[in-house]
């Protein structure tokens, strides 16, 4: 005797969605992503994963393929008020390829960008949107651009805009290679 009823054994197996792009041999980074009202929102600002899976009422996770770009905020309060804003802006590797061990990504990534604190976070968001207002999705921008952005955080310096010309150039050489 069979431990299924009958009725369920002659219902074909629902189907799992398939991913053209990636095959049982492809590399992928896990992304951990997680909502709690007024304690944590970790959450991606831009990227495109290949597919997000739910694991329960309060996280999730985000996959990406090697050469993805994904931007991860991190806010975390307790009663007293903020406790962490982050803001990483990461590019997906392949096994071959050098990459940073980062909480929360697993394998890790490559870090293009980094702001810590409230200020830091706040002065590269407006950035972003700036970006998404050229018409350019963020995910397109070159990695120099993120790298450039993230030095001149760190050191203090006045923030560099992202310019159609200098996506047109960096898309230029891109096609070079």
């Amino acid at each position: 005797m069979s431990a299924l009823p009958q009725a369920a054994s002659n219902v074909p197996p629902t189907p799992r969605p398939v991913l053209s792009s990636v095959t049982n041999n492809t590399p992928l980074t896990r992304v951990s992503l997680a909502f709690v009202e007024r304690r944590i929102n970790l959450y991606l600002r831009f990227g495109h994963p290949v597919r997000e899976l739910r694991l329960d009422r309060w996280r999730h996770s985000a996959i990406f393929t090697p050469a993805a770009v994904f931007c991860r905020v991190r806010w975390e309060s307790n009663d007293y008020g903020t406790t962490r804003w982050q803001l990483m802006i990461l590019q997906a590797c392949s096994p071959l390829d050098d990459i940073q061990r980062i909480a929360g990504i697993r394998p890790g990534a490559r870090l293009l960008l980094r702001a810590e604190g409230e200020q830091q976070v706040q002065s590269v968001l407006p950035h972003i949107d700036a970006i998404e207002t050229l018409g350019i999705d963020p995910v397109a921008v070159s990695p120099a651009y993120w790298r450039t952005l993230g030095n001149r955080l760190s050191a203090r310096l006045p923030l560099p805009a992202y310019t159609v010309e200098r996506h047109a150039a960096y898309l230029a050489g891109e096609v070079l290679r």
